[in-house]
């Protein structure tokens, strides 16, 4: 590890601040009361310890078990730092915990052993079998990580995985897969050398063999020169890598690496020369993994030679970055949710197999800008997923749980579509809410008419919506910008696109002449409107019935944007307001709100209007309404024409027999959503609830409350989902992200559907 002082004070401050370390245990159970107390231990926890006794498996079902992996190590081979021992291994055996509760919701027990005696080690994990639903062994030096992970396998009945062997083999395993579908090579017909003959290396050359690799075109070498034959039959080789010498002739790295399409790194820094790399075979793929300092600089081997190199590293400051983070975390969570007894070699394919078909999808925006909005684009410079992309959770850790199902070695069944959406809710309330939206959109398809058609983001939004069959997206725009597009992501798809400006739309022009002649607007004006803004074109189309519905916006302010749809498709007949809802979405809540983009200061009849909206809004997402319209008072507690708005609107809607939602107001905005106040203070009220609908007195407080809830809430918001229109039309905000495009998009199908 190079010095960075800078770095080291950071990090000692980071392990330091209070408290010490990086992982806690939390409670999941409530612990408020005597009861809660007498449930979670004595008398009440004898009645699981019963059951349990009775049948062993009940320990899935009544303790933690099923979501617990033990990270053992007895710190004899950490990363960089070499034997250091168990107790100075405990921070990066903390920081594996880390990683898996950040990346697939796994909680860790780290188990630092002072233990060098295979033997006593291999007794003492397997002793600890109770506890745990896997083990990850870590930083345990070779030859003894091979029996250890052998052993415990045998022993054990969950899954036990050495990630050192098995990490770094899986993920290169994808990016070769993937180099060698850019270089237009088979995995069969390759020759690989290894530099390096450890841990990493054998498993990588076994791990490369399962993928299709031939054995005797896989040449590895050590610091004593290539594993040869000879060296074999002298028993200078130990017994993992013995296979890998078979009919193979002396000779040094050079040698090996000679005429070789890979050249995989696992050794010292600075071993492999420019001159090695031009005696490669054509468009070579090299992996150098040395970590800090890697076999050949990134910039080295690519100006070795005129042709195209391949290169990935162990660090993150270049492009292809193996990170052994985009697979133990979704591994484990395949193996533990189908209870595994192992990982086994068809579970590792798999999710190397997952991992490379990712890399090949459009790359999300929050993706782009967690790496500093670098492109991401599936090509040389981008052969695997980023650790930040959320979808890595549910590609592969499905893809496990089937390969675990197929080969045998799953105790439990799982219905691989709905196993996904609980993945997905894993990752937030939002993702949960709108797979209800999107499982709906995707039973009926409609065809969305996208403004801004020529724009990035709203054609790798139409991509999207077609890819996932969400809905049938035509892209409002110019059509060669379209085409470049497309042809500059390697997207595979062929959109409709309609281009205003090109088109024949003589009979819109007259259509939207027809609509707003009495407004001001001319003959030749409407011509001229529909041909260049796409959002009195796509206005024009969803209200004619050519497109089911409409999202515009993207490159527009908002009531720019919004003053087309309402000129020309309008209000709903039993509407006379829009408005615009955000759905906010907390880690065990939802909460939708409006007004926040549209009503100025509405009036009372136009905030029982709004409350409707919010309502309908709510119940698309399969969420029961219960509405509180808010105020600076609780129920009269101030009288001023303010107050006077929401409390006569909640009249209102209290003689309205169409309201068939409980709603109150006006009340304060904690009475509304905090139950003991609501409860102990206001019992009278209306609501049976905390409020999941907020009904904001004006436009002002609608904006103000819906960004402070998303920024210091840390609530994600989808939205403004604009309710009241005679057609589904979106208005999207110029920041938005493609998954805002999508989900917006969404939306408007099943109200599509629901039209």
């Amino acid at each position: 590890m190079g010095p960075d002082m800078g770095l080291d004070e950071d990090a000692l401050d980071y392990h330091e601040r209070e408290p010490p370390g990086k992982v806690a245990i939390a409670t999941t159970k409530p612990t408020n009361t005597q009861r809660d107390l007498s449930l979670a231990y004595s008398p009440g926890v004898a009645v699981p310890c019963r059951e349990i006794d009775a049948n062993p498996a009940d320990a899935y079902k009544y303790t933690a078990k099923g979501n617990l992996v033990g990270v053992v190590s007895n710190g004899s081979a950490v990363l960089g730092l070499g034997d250091i021992g168990a107790q100075a291994s405990k921070p990066v055996m903390e920081g594996k915990g880390v990683l898996f509760k950040r990346f697939a919701d796994i909680d860790v027990f780290d188990i630092e052993l002072d233990q060098d005696d295979t033997d006593a080690f291999v007794q003492s994990v397997a002793a600890m079998e109770p506890t745990f639903g896997g083990v990850n062994l870590e930083d345990i030096k070779a030859p003894e990580c091979f029996e250890i992970e052998e052993r415990l396998r045998e022993e054990m009945d969950i899954p036990v995985f050495h990630d050192d062997q098995h990490g770094t083999a899986i993920i290169s395993g994808a990016g070769l897969l993937n180099a060698l579908d850019i270089v237009g090579k088979d995995v069969e017909d390759i020759e690989v050398a290894f530099s390096g003959a450890g841990a990493a290396a054998v498993s990588c050359a076994k791990f490369y063999a399962s993928l299709g690799v031939p054995r005797e075109q896989i040449t590895m070498c050590d610091i004593d020169g290539v594993l040869s034959q000879e060296r074999a039959d002298a028993g200078d080789l130990s017994r993992h890598a013995e296979p890998f010498a078979q009919g193979v002739e002396p000779g040094d790295l050079a040698d090996a690496i000679e005429g070789a399409d890979v050249l995989v790194g696992l050794s010292v820094g600075g071993i492999v020369s420019q001159e090695m790399i031009r005696s490669m075979a054509d468009e070579p793929i090299v992996f150098a993994m040395a970590n800090p300092d890697p076999e050949i600089g990134y910039e080295e081997a690519k100006a070795a030679r005129d042709d195209r190199v391949i290169m990935a590293t162990g660090r993150s400051d270049y492009p292809n970055m193996v990170n052994n983070v985009l697979g133990f975390p979704f591994i484990f969570r395949g193996a533990l949710d189908v209870r595994a007894t192992e990982i086994n070699e068809d579970m590792k394919v798999a999710a190397a197999e997952a991992l490379a078909e990712l890399a090949r999808e459009d790359v999300p925006d929050q993706v782009v800008k967690a790496y500093g909005d670098q492109p991401l684009q599936f090509g040389p410079e981008y052969i695997l997923p980023k650790p930040l992309d959320p979808r890595v959770l549910f590609e592969v850790a499905p893809a496990v749980a089937d390969a675990a199902m197929a080969s045998g070695v799953a105790r439990e069944s799982l219905d691989l579509a709905a196993y996904r959406e609980r993945l997905e809710a894993r990752l937030g309330k939002s993702r949960e809410m709108m797979r209800v939206v999107l499982n709906k959109a995707k039973s009926d398809p409609k065809r969305v008419a996208l403004g801004d058609g020529d724009q990035e983001k709203m054609v790798r939004a139409a991509y999207q919506l077609q890819d996932q069959g969400i809905a049938e997206p035509v892209l409002l725009g110019d059509r060669e910008t379209v085409a470049a597009i497309t042809d500059d992501l390697a997207l595979d798809f062929d959109p409709e696109v309609v281009d205003p400006e090109a088109t024949e739309n003589e009979a819109y022009a007259e259509r939207l002449h027809e609509l707003r002649k009495r407004k001001g607007v001319t003959r030749s004006e409407a011509a001229d409107l529909v041909s260049r803004d796409s959002a009195y074109y796509g206005s024009v189309m969803v209200e004619q019935g050519d497109a089911d519905a409409l999202l515009t916006g993207l490159t527009h302010h908002h009531p720019t944007a919004l003053r087309p749809p309402l000129q020309v498709v309008g209000t709903a007949p039993d509407a006379e307001y829009v408005a615009g809802v955000y759905m906010l979405t907390f880690k065990n809540r939802v909460i939708f709100c409006a007004d926040a983009t549209v009503n100025l200061d509405p009036t009372a009849e136009q905030l029982a209007e709004i409350t409707h909206h919010v309502a309908e809004t709510a119940r698309s997402f399969d969420v029961d309404p219960r509405v509180a319209l808010l105020s600076y008072s609780d129920f009269g507690s101030v009288e001023n024409e303010g107050t006077a708005k929401p409390r006569e609107a909640v009249e209102l809607l209290h003689d309205d027999p169409s309201a068939d939602f409980p709603v109150d107001g006006e009340m304060q905005a904690d009475t509304a959503v905090v139950a003991d106040i609501l409860e102990d203070t206001y019992g009278f009220a209306e609501l049976d609830g905390p409020a999941n609908c907020l009904v904001f007195p004006n436009l002002e407080a609608g904006n103000i409350g819906y960004k402070l809830l998303q920024r210091l809430g840390g609530a994600d918001a989808i939205g403004p989902m604009l309710a009241g229109m005679d057609e589904p039309v979106h208005v999207i905000q110029r920041g938005d992200e493609v998954k805002d495009i999508v989900n917006l998009a969404a939306v408007a199908v099943v109200d599509a559907q629901e039209k």
